[in-house]
């Protein structure tokens, strides 16, 4: 079992930027993946970014790449997202997952997940 605990969320202007961090209880190992996902009121749950921990190798979201940067920290089991030009469509709770395997884009792929953390982007 892993737990996952995100930190970092707020109340942020437009434009501005934020960093969303998740710590994992161990270590993971090489052949894991984390994900950011977000869902807005209404939405459906959709990925944002995801990392593979073995070699760093990453997805985006369609149009994100670019605002959005995801990244690890092996040392720390961390993984980070750092979140910038902040749009107010970017409101959402973002959560952070983890799959043993390769990366996967659905929530349903992750068996593993934190509670989530509020950002809200104020126009």
């Amino acid at each position: 079992q892993v737990q996952l605990v995100e930190s970092g969320g707020g109340l942020v202007q437009t434009g501005g930027s934020l960093r969303l961090s998740c710590t994992a209880s161990r270590s993971v190992g090489g052949n894991f993946a984390m994900a950011w996902f977000r869902q807005a009121p209404g939405n459906e749950r959709e990925v944002v970014a995801a990392i593979w921990w073995f070699d760093s190798s990453t997805y985006y979201k369609e149009n994100l790449k670019g605002r959005f940067t995801i990244s690890r920290d092996v040392a720390k089991n961390t993984m980070y997202l750092e979140m910038n030009s902040l749009k107010a469509e970017d409101t959402a709770v973002y959560s952070c997952a983890g799959r043993t395997g390769n990366i996967m884009t659905l929530a349903r792929q992750y068996d593993y997940w934190g509670r989530g953390t509020q950002v809200t982007v104020s126009s």
